[in-house]
This record gives C-alpha cells, structure tokens and sequence, in this order.
C-alpha cells in the first residue's frame, strides 16, 4: 500500500462547519503538515484545486525545499490553462524537485465555479477538451525527451510545432492520476490516466467502478492503477473513534447542511452525485458501510466519507479496498498536522506497506523517552 496524506490548503478545523476550533491557513501551517508527513513515511500529499483553495501550484512549490522525498499531487485543470503552459509548468516542478510531481487531471464538476473561471462548456463538452488537452500535454512532454515538436489539429484545441524544451526527469512524463465518475471521465481514465482515482464508496460499487475502468483500459490495450480518497477517524477504540466521529459534526446545525447540499445539488458531477446520495443530507444513516462513515459529506464538496474505527478495524477496512486493486490510499483528518501523526502511530504499523527510513534519515537514538534517565522504553509490539 502507498499512503498519502493531505495539505488542507481550504482551512482546518476541529469542527466541520465553524470557525470554532479553527486554525489559519497560512505557509508556516502548510510546511508543518508537508514536514510531519515527510517524516512520518507518507508517500506523497495532495492539494486540493478550486476558488475555495489556496493556489496548488505555487503552495506545492513553496514546500520543495522544506522536504525531501514526499511527492506533490497537483491537479492541472482543461479548459482554465493550455496544455502546453500546463506542460511547461509540470517540467519545471519535476526538475526542480527532483521527480517528486504527480499531476491530477480535474475537469470541474461545478458549472458556477467554472462559470466564474470563463468556462461555459456543458459537462460532455469538458471531457471532450479534457481528452484533446491530455493528448497534447502528453505528446509535448514525450517529444521533450527528443527536443521534438508535436503537433495536434482537434475539435476544441490546437498545438502547431509545440515544444517543451526542457523535459521532465520522469518519463515519458509526470504520471497522470485522475477520478470521475460518469462514462465520459471513465473513457478520459482507459485512455490517459495512470492511477484512477475514487471517492470512498461502499466496497461494492468501488468494486463495479473499478472493474469498468479496468476493461475499458484493456480495450485501450493499457494497464491502470487505483487509489481512494477518504477522511479518517482513528482512536485506540472504537467507542473513541465514533465519540470524535459525532464530535466534529457537532457543531453543525441543520440550515448549514441545507445550505452545503442544495450548493452540491446544482453540480453536474456524476461523483458528486453519488456522494451526496449516501446520506441524502441526513444525521441519522451517516454509516453506509461498516466503519465507512459519510458524515464529512454532510457540508465538504468532493471526498465526503471517512474511515472509523480502531486501528484494526480501520486497517481492515483498507484492506477491503486493497482486494479490489485499490493500492494507494489519499487520507486527511481534521486536525490535519495531529492526525498526520494519529494514522501513522496507530495504523501503519498494521498496514503492508514498504517502510523506509524517515526522511531526516535513520534514528540515530532511542524512540521514545527515556525512563528515570537511564532507561530505554520497552518496544512496542508493532
């Protein structure tokens, strides 16, 4: 399993839907997290993208020289940039980070939002040019290699001798990660994508998305990887976990979720959609599935569901979600910088995954305080 943690570049918060227990989203919070889950042994973070977001790109770059091998998920958006500006920044943030960028293709589900960003397009017409801007922005990077040109007559969008001149230390290219759910986003990821990315539903229809995207990428004659977006609530019981579970909607009242879910209804994201229907805006069906709590959904937009649970339990549940062929897992909690350290206290020890030494290198004393000054504190049986 890979574990990426998340840089909540949109605000933290021990309580949804109030400022209370809120902290600021600034720089010196962002390198906090960025550095916790460097150390800690996370794979890499994301940030998010949208008008409620900080800048991803220039947030991303900030924190190059505050860490050392974590990578950056950073979403290119089609239709808001050219591919081939688009292209030229991915080169330049892998170069400068040494192979450390991972791109996330966000086509927009919020036709107000994009409507704001001068994008008028129908929710087929988007994809149609998210394919067409893939094609590009892959063909540019790949002739970088070759100091080639590539050129592209589409419907919607042209490239006439583009070139990248300074390529990527990744080839061919940064590697392409991405999530839909309607059939247009499942064509864009057989044809493109290299990681297919999903919010966190019920086993069972993760399991059905899956299996469609798989065999529409054989029919491409390529192979895809998947991942999972999901919040988490771990404790070292389970009484704990659904005590702080109810405790971070606590502060929630009843106009606030109407306000939040009549927004996500005017969105033509088939994702969206289905996240809103796990809980249909109610307080009282919040666990959809065993230890899969929708909770989060009731005011956040895009990944609404959260992990709860003890830590075996949690690990279970993600083990569930490894059998489908999910292998890399994109977590946050609320607050973001302690559950950094939580999850990987609690849960990595439980999980199959490739340790590495942290990355301010191996420890060079004892792990833990020392006991009356004198004493190594006895190892834990994880």
């Amino acid at each position: 399993m890979n574990v990426f943690w998340f840089i909540p570049t949109h605000g933290d918060s021990r309580y949804l839907g109030t400022s209370q227990g809120a902290r600021a989203a600034n720089y010196d919070y962002f390198r906090q997290i960025a550095v916790a889950a460097d150390t800690l042994g996370y794979e890499g973070v994301l940030l998010p993208t949208g008008r409620s977001c900080e800048d991803a790109w220039v947030v991303a770059s900030s924190l190059i020289p505050a860490t050392k091998r974590l990578k950056f998920l950073v979403a290119i958006r089609p239709g808001l940039s050219s591919p081939g500006l688009s292209a030229r920044m991915a080169s330049t943030f892998d170069r400068l980070s040494n192979g450390r960028l991972l791109i996330n293709v966000v086509t927009g589900g919020d036709p107000t939002e994009l409507a704001g960003d001068g994008v008028f397009h129908d929710h087929d017409t988007r994809y149609e040019i998210t394919d067409e801007f893939l094609t590009i922005w892959r063909g540019l990077l790949e002739q970088s290699h070759e100091n080639g040109a590539f050129d592209f007559d589409g419907k919607h969008l042209q490239s006439q001798g583009g070139k990248v001149l300074y390529p990527p230390v990744q080839k061919q290219h940064p590697p392409l990660w991405f999530g839909g759910s309607s059939a247009a986003a499942h064509d864009i990821a057989a044809k493109h994508i290299d990681t297919y990315l999903t919010w966190g539903e019920p086993p069972e229809d993760v399991e059905k998305k899956l299996a469609d995207i798989r065999r529409r990428a054989q029919d491409e004659g390529r192979d895809i990887k998947f991942g999972i977006r999901l919040h988490v609530i771990v404790r070292e019981t389970e009484q704990e976990a659904w005590a702080d579970a109810d405790k971070l909607i606590s502060k929630l009242d009843d106009e606030t979720i109407r306000r939040a879910q009549a927004s996500f209804a005017k969105m033509d994201s088939e994702g969206q959609r289905r996240m809103a229907a796990l809980h249909g805006g109610r307080r009282d069906k919040l666990e959809v599935y065993p230890h899969l709590w929708a909770g989060v959904g009731l005011v956040r937009g895009g990944a609404g569901t959260a992990l709860v649970g003890n830590p075996e339990q949690v690990a279970g549940l993600m083990k569930q979600y490894a059998e489908l062929g999910v292998d890399t897992f994109i977590l946050s909690g609320y607050p973001h910088l302690e559950e950094s350290y939580r999850f990987a206290e609690l849960v990595f020890p439980l999980l199959p995954r490739q340790q590495r030494e942290q990355a301010s290198g191996p420890l060079s004393g004892p792990f833990g305080e020392v006991i009356g000054t004198s004493e190594l504190p006895r190892a834990s049986a994880s």
